[in-house]
């Protein structure tokens, strides 16, 4: 199938660029572990790209697109989820979270008061609105996400007309197409770091062994990003099961390299890194981790 941009997609992404383009400096020196922006994302809310899987024409091939996109910056904002279950929700929504089973107390990324919590199990997909005392922030969470503890999850809540099925594989979708985006926006990075750092008199991006390491980042990366964008064009339960496994497989080897390349800068907050590291840290254990969507796949595959 053909999974390059059409011309509306381009039109969009240059559209979300331009918007994004005044947040697309990492904080350095003493960087925050969780970054965000309340200023962005009233913007984005406002600018309706997360709502473009509304949109027969766009779909959520191009809420792929959207999703990235949005994760190649330093920032975290709640996109993915909200992309790709917006046809099924309320319009205006606030942030939007997914968690599997009832099981509390988790942590979950972007729970705050007034978020949508959709809850996946075996027998249906719900929804609700979560209020003050159902959460607890953590604000010193290591994923780099925005997180809160969910403490409870009421028992009278929201049908979605969507089944299980199909959610996880929106969800499998969603999660490949920002873990394409954390590894681009983390490998550019480190590529700028190694062209400019020095070391027995050569730049870093000389050497031989750290090249051949890069160059498997950026095939890991290439495949991660049209996989994901396949399973969002699909929505085919085996290409999100993939795309979400290679990701996740992916990031477990590229976020040690990564690390490695910076020496003890990356073993610090001092460098902007682990804005992405981390979070892909946080999506690699997500629905179940690499296992689960290893499995997956093979059942969409061969039953």
């Amino acid at each position: 199938m053909q999974v390059a941009l059409n011309e509306d997609q381009r039109a969009i992404r240059d559209a979300l660029d331009a918007l994004a383009r005044p947040f697309e400096e990492a904080p350095m020196h003493e960087a925050p572990l969780v970054a965000a922006s309340p200023d962005f994302a009233r913007a984005l809310a406002e600018s309706g790209f997360l709502d473009v899987a509304c949109d027969p024409d766009l779909g959520t091939a191009t809420a792929g697109v959207v999703v990235e996109r949005l994760a190649r910056l330093p920032f975290a904002v709640e996109a993915a989820t909200r992309a790709f279950f917006a046809p099924l929700l309320e319009e205006g929504s606030g942030p939007v979270c997914l968690v599997e089973g009832t099981r509390t107390p988790r942590l979950v990324r972007f729970l705050e008061p007034g978020a949508c919590v959709i809850v996946l199990e075996e027998q249906g997909v719900t929804c609700f609105t979560a209020g003050e005392g159902q959460l607890q922030p953590e604000p010193d969470s290591l994923f780099a996400y925005p997180m809160a503890s969910l403490l409870e999850i009421p028992e009278e809540r929201t049908a979605l007309p969507i089944t299980p099925s199909e959610a996880r594989t929106r969800a499998r979708a969603a999660l490949a197409a920002e873990a394409a985006g954390l590894m681009a926006a983390a490998l550019a990075s480190v590529c700028a770091h190694l062209s400019e750092r020095t070391q027995f008199g050569r730049k870093l991006a000389t050497f031989q062994a750290l090249r051949h390491r890069l160059a498997e980042a950026q095939v890991r990366t290439n495949g991660a990003y049209w996989m994901a964008m396949k399973a969002a064009a699909t929505l085919d339960p085996a290409d999100a099961a993939l795309a979400a496994w290679h990701a996740q497989e992916s990031a477990t080897s590229t976020v040690y390299d990564f690390h490695q390349f910076l020496g003890a800068m990356g073993m610090t907050l001092e460098h902007p890194l682990h804005f992405w590291t981390y979070r892909l840290k946080a999506l690699i254990g997500e629905l179940g981790g690499r296992g689960a969507s290893a499995a997956a796949a093979a059942d969409a595959l061969w039953g």
